[in-house]
């Protein structure tokens, strides 16, 4: 259900899709009140209509200015679509005739989020709000030497006279005309024609060791599979692939089906003619081609291994005997007074307690936050991920070649509705995303949620002879959760009421393992012919800190180990004091974390100081295992996320380097459109405009517990911000959520509960 406007590049018309029904008594409120005279495309009619668990009670504010962050409208994304068609000189096939050497522009078309210089003019002192611009990528395959081109169109809205479209250089390290080269141009030819004849010359191998064919039938009962990024070395671009067993029910587990044949190709260039297969991988033993490999598997003695089969074993769905009293519903949280904050649903501006913020959204990232103000003072500039790794390693040269860059596949298309309950609590309060995507605007229904939620530890509490004081601890959390290929990964930015903002990422889903055989050094063996397939997870996160004001600086407390004398004793003391220095510059700018937790990373403004003589600042430090890349100088990404080998790294901030990661890096690892490690010249640090760079993490060896899926209560990594003599006292005191129990004579003599029961159940 929903808009559906046909496919019309000469009208200038998209293809709207929403992905997730709403519900049918949310829909019949929603048609009811555009009986009433309500524009039938106000995205806040959903919010207007109440259903249990909706959470559509919160508080609608305006904005207190326009979200320039937001993205494209879908009327501008198709007036951009249609220019861009009319452009001779881009040759542009539509995606429904497109055929293997046309130009389409199936990868992108977005809102080019402004530079910071341009959008602090508007933010801070009112000026007119920076000029929209569309980012377009165009894949050139009407060429031999195939690329994505980067590019800008506008200003918006489109107008022929003033409207033009250049190269996208400015953020890239690579100064190619916005170019990086389409390293996999005709993978549609390679896994339907060339990989499918592959299998077919060895059809009668994979019929004795599994019963089982891949030769592009419907009733194909094992798949042929490779690695990403492809191998580039020496100009040539090669692929090792492996054969995986379907699976045979209705479960998301073939990459729990590995079965450990492997086969080596070429396939640099563009004519199928001149790529070759290069060899064999079987039991680790490597044969140079077909027939060798064909000639030792019928010879006396061959050993052929067992293989993996689906079955219950992989499948998601309760099983086993139900557990003691696990039939009863569990505890829920509730919200009894409603959503205790604002929101500005058309503007993604968001208000909770002395917190506001704007909601981003892109094809690449997912969700961004922007303008984060805490008391009315900027905090963050921007926060938001940046690039997601997932650097595999074992014996075979599927797992050791392995290593997604996962915005090449985005995280906002991958963005879908949450459930409810599950997700987020039945009372969060839900908004949409929307991303373009192969010439159709789609629409993500509630996958967005926004809630509080009360912890189950406190945020304060002391006793004493007289009374009891305590403070719960409630905070507000934005959530995203994105399913890229086989994992699912949850983001929740939280704040709190003492001022502190968290970062958690949460991994589930299936993982891809190896077959077990020579695995033993690189995971466990979790399955009959099963290894987990040792990987590292990291994520890379933007924090563009403005504490009172763009001049910061990076301040180290180190806690040290001392031995001394003092004034009041002439005897020496081993114990521990303080020690202070500063990141100078951004030579010294990448490091990690301390051992034992020794050395507190503080974000300072020196100019600004309490009035006993100490910097306000934020603090930054880990809440949940936090790690870098294990892999020193990776083969498999070269100079492609330079980003991950180290936990903190700070740079000054430039409009050029808004982002750390390019979603086509794994297209030339050697030379890709941003190389991370070009950030770092020397600039000072000292009172400038700062960017921090932080790893999340884990590092993931898979055991029995990971079947059928990980879960996220282990696979988890977190970062929290919080003040550090930025006030003058705790700010939780402020709030109502708190109790003090008195106490005379042994006996509660009053509770004292500051207000709080007054709506605590209206």
């Amino acid at each position: 259900m929903g808009l559906a406007w046909l496919v019309d590049p000469a009208a200038g018309r998209l293809h709207t899709d929403y992905r997730r029904p709403v519900p049918k008594q949310a829909y019949d409120c929603r048609r009811n009140l555009q009986g009433l005279g309500h524009n039938s495309g106000d995205g806040d009619l959903t919010h207007k209509c109440r259903f249990p668990g909706s959470g559509s009670n919160f508080t609608k504010i305006q904005a207190q200015r326009e979200n320039i962050w937001t993205g494209l409208t879908d009327f501008e994304a198709a007036s951009v679509l249609s220019w861009l068609f009319e452009r001779s000189d881009l040759n542009l096939a539509t995606i429904n005739d497109a055929r293997g050497w046309d130009n389409t522009m199936s990868e992108l078309i977005e809102l080019m989020v402004p530079n910071k210089t341009d959008s602090l003019k508007f933010i801070n002192h009112g000026g007119k709000a920076p000029p929209r611009y569309a980012h377009v990528v165009i894949n050139h395959r009407a060429t031999a030497q195939p690329y994505f081109a980067d590019i800008l169109v506008g200003p918006l809205p489109i107008v022929n006279q003033t409207t033009q479209w250049l190269p996208l250089e400015y953020p890239y390290t690579r100064k190619a005309q916005g170019r990086v080269r389409n390293v996999n141009p005709d993978e549609h030819l390679i896994r339907n024609k060339w990989l499918l004849n592959i299998s077919t010359s060895v059809a009668d191998i994979t019929l004795d060791l599994w019963n089982a064919t891949a030769l592009g039938l419907a009733n194909d009962s094992i798949s042929i599979l490779g690695i990403d990024p492809l191998s580039q070395e020496n100009d040539r671009v090669t692929r090792w692939d492996q054969f995986w067993n379907n699976p045979i029910g209705e479960f998301d587990d073939a990459s729990l089906l590995p079965l450990g044949l492997y086969v080596h190709s070429d396939v640099t260039g563009r004519d199928p003619t001149k790529w070759k297969v290069l060899g064999w991988l079987y039991n680790n033993v490597f044969y140079p081609t077909t027939d060798s490999f064909r000639n030792a598997f019928y010879s006396s003695g061959f050993e052929k291994l067992k293989a993996n089969i689906d079955g219950v074993w992989a499948h998601t769905d309760q099983r086993g005997k139900v557990l003691p009293h696990d039939r009863s519903y569990p505890p829920v949280s509730v919200a009894p007074s409603g959503s205790r904050f604002a929101v500005d649903v058309k503007q993604k501006w968001v208000e909770w307690m002395d917190f506001t913020f704007y909601i981003g959204f892109s094809r690449d990232t997912g969700i961004a936050l922007h303008d984060i103000r805490y008391k009315g003072q900027r905090i963050l500039y921007e926060l938001g991920l940046q690039e997601a790794l997932a650097h595999y390693a074992g014996n075979d040269p599927v797992q050791s070649m392995t290593a997604y860059l996962d915005t090449y596949s985005g995280f906002g298309p991958h963005a879908f509705g949450l459930v409810k309950g599950y997700d987020c609590p039945a009372y969060a309060t839900y908004l949409n995303s929307t991303f373009y995507q192969n010439e159709t605007t789609h629409t993500h229904t509630h996958s967005i949620c926004l809630f509080e939620y009360d912890a189950d530890n406190f945020m304060q509490r002391h006793s004493s002879y007289t009374d009891v004081s305590v403070t719960k601890n409630v905070y507000f959390t934005v959530r995203s959760v994105s399913t890229v290929g086989n994992y699912d990964y949850m983001f929740s930015y939280s704040f709190y009421m003492d001022g502190s903002i968290r970062v958690d990422v949460r991994a589930s889903g299936y993982i891809q393992s190896a077959y077990y055989a020579h695995n033993e050094d690189f995971g466990y063996q979790i399955h009959d012919a099963l290894s987990g397939s040792m990987h590292d997870h990291v994520l890379n996160i933007k924090a563009d800190f403005d504490i009172l004001g763009l001049n910061n600086t990076i301040q180290l407390t180190h806690q040290v180990p001392t031995t001394q004398t003092f004034a009041w004793s002439n005897q020496t003391r081993n114990t521990m004091k303080l020690k202070y220095s500063h990141i100078e510059n951004e030579n010294e700018s990448r490091f990690n974390w301390d051992a034992n937790s020794a050395t507190q990373v503080k974000v300072i403004n020196m100019d600004e100081m309490t009035p006993y003589g100490e910097y306000r600042g934020y603090r930054i430090l880990p809440s949940a295992g936090t790690i870098h890349l294990t892999v020193e100088n990776s083969t498999n990404l070269r100079n492609a996320a330079q980003w991950a080998n180290y936990d903190i790294q700070v740079t000054r901030h430039h409009d050029t380097e808004p982002r750390s990661a390019h979603s086509k890096n794994s297209q030339d690892v050697e030379d890709p459109p941003i190389n991370f490690d070009e950030f770092f010249n020397g600039e000072n640090l000292t009172q400038q405009d700062l960017v921090v760079w932080l790893n999340l993490g884990m590092h993931h060896i898979p055991h029995t517990g990971d079947l059928p899926n990980t879960v996220f209560t282990t696979a988890h990594s977190g970062v929290v911000f919080m003040p550090l003599n930025y006030l003058l006292s705790d700010p939780s005191r402020e709030t109502v959520n708190m109790a003090r129990v008195n106490y005379e004579h042994g006996n509660v003599s009053s509770v004292v509960t500051f207000g709080q029961e007054d709506n605590q159940y209206a």
